[in-house]
């Protein structure tokens, strides 16, 4: 079985709930993805670090990868091990929802390894609308970064490619909800 088919697996088992719910956009949804169960998970967080690494180890100018807190620090951190495991530096970083209430009052986790201008992804757990990831695009420019695309483990199809897009940031996907569910 293909790494990423154990990891399909992982999340269908652990991550995907058939259910009502309201997400963070505010859209009804009949199904809910936590991708936190499956990042979390031992076999699980090891397998999203290798995809993801996979999916940007050939984008030129890549150096760190990082998100929105919560859901984006596991992942950032598998994909930074993967990366240092095939001899690769491309260091994680977290985006803070709001900045530190002490001390240096800064945004982001791991500032140190970020000089300006360092060349970045975006790592999602799930991509809805997109409005999170470019939140976090915004977040990580106005810190002086550069943002070279998103990756995200599932893309719910709901417009999100789309919106990204738009504003000129390239999407790519470990998983849509249709290869999910098919």
């Amino acid at each position: 079985m293909s790494d990423r088919e154990k990891l399909k697996k992982i999340i269908l088992e652990l991550s995907y709930e058939k259910r009502l719910v309201t997400l963070a956009s505010g859209r009804q949804s009949d199904f809910y993805f936590d991708g936190k169960q499956t990042t979390l998970h031992a076999e699980g967080g090891f397998l999203v670090g290798k995809l993801f690494y996979e999916a940007i180890k050939d984008v030129a100018g890549v150096e760190a990868v990082g998100g929105i807190t919560l859901g984006a620090d596991p992942i950032a951190t598998a994909t930074s091990i993967a990366a240092h495991l095939d001899g690769r530096k491309m260091h994680a970083f977290i985006i803070r929802k709001e900045p530190k209430g002490h001390g240096t009052g800064q945004w982001l986790e791991g500032r140190k390894n970020l000089p300006a201008g360092t060349g970045v992804v975006i790592v999602e757990d799930v991509v809805t609308t997109g409005g999170s990831s470019m939140k976090a695009v915004r977040r990580a420019e106005e810190e002086g970064l550069k943002v070279l695309g998103i990756v995200t483990l599932v893309d719910r199809e709901e417009g999100g490619r789309e919106n990204i897009e738009a504003e000129g940031y390239w999407l790519r996907t470990i998983f849509t909800r249709s290869e999910l569910v098919a």
